[in-house]
């Protein structure tokens, strides 16, 4: 457990959707296309029509992809608080772009990611009930990828919120 400290956080720091592999998709656009329920098509320049998603935290089916937005499960503000801030650039830019875990990034509805903004789970979680257990296994596995820390609040409330997930298990591979 650690204390969080926000000094010296700014979003910039954290460089987003990257084309690490030179496809022509960004980050956003690769996250859209691994989520999707029905597959968009896919023009120049990863131009994404059709399609639709489910964002699991108030279950609802999203067929605009603009409607959606791509969430850090851990946002860069709490990865920042939890240990981000004495990372590199490099190493930053790789969170806020981390392709290697399925759900450190999730396609989600604009309202409940909104809501969520900078919080951790002590301070908000998924409307959908359904989701919590997910919710809290991202939340942790995401933390335990990148060595990141938690507060006494956030340990309790994902305590409590384990608690009614018996058969959720959490799983990772550490960041490279």
């Amino acid at each position: 457990m650690s204390r969080e400290a926000r000094a010296g956080y700014e979003r910039d720091k954290f460089r987003l959707w990257t084309d690490a592999d030179h496809d022509g998709c960004d980050t956003r656009k690769e996250v859209l296309l691994a989520e999707a329920v029905k597959k968009p098509r896919q023009g120049k320049g990863c131009k994404l029509t059709g399609g639709s998603w489910r964002s699991y935290y108030d279950d609802k089916t999203v067929t605009d992809a603009p409607k959606l937005d791509i969430d850090h499960v851990v946002p860069l503000a709490e990865a920042w608080d939890s240990g981000a801030s004495k990372w590199t650039a490099q190493r930053r830019e790789q969170y806020a772009n981390d392709l290697g875990a399925e759900r450190s990034l999730v396609a989600v509805s604009l309202g409940p990611n909104r809501t969520k903004g900078d919080k951790d789970p002590a301070e908000w979680m998924p409307p959908a009930k359904d989701a919590t257990c997910t919710y809290v296994a991202d939340w942790v596995a995401a933390k335990l990828r990148w060595k990141l820390t938690v507060d006494q609040a956030e340990q309790t409330k994902l305590q409590q919120m384990a608690a009614g997930c018996p058969s959720t298990k959490v799983t990772f591979t550490p960041a490279p």
